[in-house]
């Protein structure tokens, strides 16, 4: 199971909310390369990269961070946070971005969304599919959709999607460990999916637990930056695996 902390930027800082409510902004680092050659310190490969000024902007803004980020390290980086056009795509791969997550447009414009995945393969494009109660949630959770979440995931994976990355916004934020039913539930009912957890990690025990599972990544964000979880225990982990 691959390890992928985020970096959650807001004016060019790493900031963590929780449950997506932008009034809960916490800084803990005023350079998000700092942060990003930590993880690549510690045998880290990926990076999830989450651009929140775009999430609320509805296009990409911080595309100079991943830039940094990208050409300082050698992280392999999935970007999200308002990619709605091909131009934000295209800034995003051309910043250095490995993969990108759509989630919002996903629901909203399913045509934009079904022609990127025709355009860069599935391997390039990640479904988001943020959820509340099984109900997909949208513009930074600003939102909820009327759409039930596994069909929802299992429509997009007819027509080609293959990451997916699902997190429960009741759990986001709150370190009050992952939703292991919730994703137990994904992978018996949508064979072949990469899931990819995320939201609510507060203990390194719950990764073997979410690996035993068979999620193909976790995203690990403030149980790190609230030293719940060591890097040195990611880095053993990820040695031992």
């Amino acid at each position: 199971m691959r390890l992928i902390p985020a970096i959650d930027i807001i004016d060019g800082q790493c900031v963590r909310l929780s449950k997506g409510d932008y009034s809960t902004k916490k800084v803990y680092n005023e350079n998000p390369l700092e942060i990003a050659k930590q993880y690549e310190a510690h045998g880290i490969e990926h990076l999830h990269l989450v651009d929140l000024d775009g999430a609320k902007a509805s296009h990409i803004v911080n595309h100079k961070v991943l830039e940094e980020i990208a050409t300082k390290t050698s992280l392999k980086i999935d970007f999200g946070g308002g990619l709605k056009t091909d131009d934000d795509l295209r800034i995003a791969f051309e910043s250095g971005a490995g993969q990108i997550t759509g989630g919002s447009i996903a629901v909203k414009k399913p045509e934009v969304f079904q022609n990127w995945l025709s355009k860069f393969g599935a391997n390039k494009i990640i479904l988001g599919a943020d959820a509340n109660n099984e109900k997909i949630a949208i513009s930074g959770w600003l939102e909820e959709s009327d759409k039930e979440l596994i069909p929802f995931v299992a429509d997009y994976m007819k027509n080609g999607v293959s990451y997916v990355i699902c997190t429960d916004i009741a759990k986001d934020g709150m370190l009050q460990g992952p939703s292991f039913d919730l994703y137990k539930k994904m992978l018996e009912q949508l064979p072949g999916v990469k899931l990819i957890a995320s939201g609510g990690i507060s203990t390194f025990e719950e990764l073997p637990k979410l690996a035993e599972l068979g999620c193909e990544g976790t995203i690990i964000g403030k149980a790190i930056y609230e030293n719940k979880i060591s890097l040195k225990q990611l880095e053993n982990y990820i040695i031992e695996n």
